[in-house]
């Protein structure tokens, strides 16, 4: 699978961006991670003076599980589809929170096992009608796995474009904690009770039987923990896979990408597994009450952003995220220097 050219941020930029950053009229450091954020948005963009994000795109990414026929969910895989029209029609969490944050959603049918016909406003780039239940098979095989990630690199350049500076990942499909959880495990070489929580809100027998799904799901199919391709076909999803070929195309165009929760890190796994220098260009935006959420960003080495017990998915922790990255980027470019405001600098 050919990826594009990745290259890491420039540190020095970083550096040049602390310098305005102490200059301006507050105590260093006193805006904490607000100044974080706008110093990793010059490196990322390789600019020393960032335009602001006019055009703003969070990619909802939809697909169909077969392992839900284990009974790892609360809901039939129907929702995946019935929350897609949701999407299309302004009603859903992800909805609210973009236009509250001014970001377009796009809506994706990467892999739902439904016939959508010429639906307006819907991103028609399906590679499978859902996968295989991986207790049984394998969820794809290879070239779908390959493919859903090409999906996303090609979304992200096409959006790039366009015109859209910042991007944001968020997911639909019903039993996709549980292909999450196994990726998690197995890139993280973590148990799977470890990395596997309640998703839709199962009981604890049903989080027990959930757990026996993961486990015989990789005794069977033995993913290669070197092979990120091989784990998204054989454990994986095609939201997943759709969702790690954005963020390798986002780092390719220099976007930062803002990662929701669960669902979108495992496809951040993927895509860090693949091309490490990706870590460059993500932002995390919160902390998912999913327990294996912390394994998978502390393998990255990211930092969420926001904890708020988040666990709807959809990429509305992406769209909270991006107001604060948005200020942080703002304090950068907009607040006056000590030398522009006419007040004194500290003592010496």
């Amino acid at each position: 699978m050919k990826t594009p050219l990745i290259e890491p941020v420039k540190a020095d930029l970083a550096e040049t961006a602390q310098q305005r950053l102490d200059s301006l009229t507050k105590p260093k450091g006193s805006l904490g991670r607000l100044e974080e954020f706008a110093r990793r948005i010059v490196s990322i963009r390789d600019e020393k003076f960032p335009s602001f994000p006019q055009k703003k795109a969070i990619f909802t990414f939809a697909g169909d599980h077969g392992v839900v026929d284990e009974g790892v969910s609360l809901y039939p895989r129907e929702v995946t589809a019935q929350m897609v029209y949701n999407f299309l029609n302004g009603g859903a969490g992800i909805n609210v929170l973009a236009r509250h944050a001014g970001s377009d959603v796009i809506v994706i049918d990467i892999g739902v096992d439904h016939d959508f016909a010429e639906t307006p406003g819907l991103v028609t780039k399906k590679v499978l009608r859902g996968t295989g239940n991986m207790r049984k098979e394998p969820a794809m095989e290879r070239e779908d796995a390959e493919r859903c990630i090409a999906v996303g690199m090609d979304l992200a350049r096409e959006y790039a474009l366009q015109g859209y500076t910042l991007f944001g990942t968020g997911d639909m499909g019903i039993g996709n904690t549980t292909a999450s959880s196994a990726i998690a495990a197995v890139i993280t070489n973590m148990p799977v009770a470890k990395v596997t929580g309640r998703g839709t809100g199962i009981t604890d027998e049903g989080l027990a039987h959930k757990i026996r799904v993961i486990e015989d799901a990789i005794a069977l199919n033995k993913p290669d923990p070197g092979d990120p391709a091989d784990i998204l076909a054989k454990v994986g999803g095609t939201e997943i896979g759709g969702i790690a070929g954005l963020i390798l195309g986002a780092a390719a165009q220099r976007i930062p990408v803002v990662v929701d929760g669960f669902i979108s890190t495992a496809g951040a796994l993927i895509a860090w597994s693949i091309e490490p220098a990706v870590r460059d260009y993500m932002f995390a935006a919160h902390s998912s009450v999913e327990i294996g959420h912390k394994a998978m960003l502390d393998a990255m080495g990211l930092r969420p952003i926001l904890d708020l017990d988040l666990r709807l998915g959809e990429g509305t922790g992406a769209a909270l995220a991006m107001i604060m990255i948005e200020a942080g980027l703002k304090i950068y470019l907009e607040m006056a220097t000590f030398h522009e405001a006419s007040v004194s600098t500290e003592v010496p």
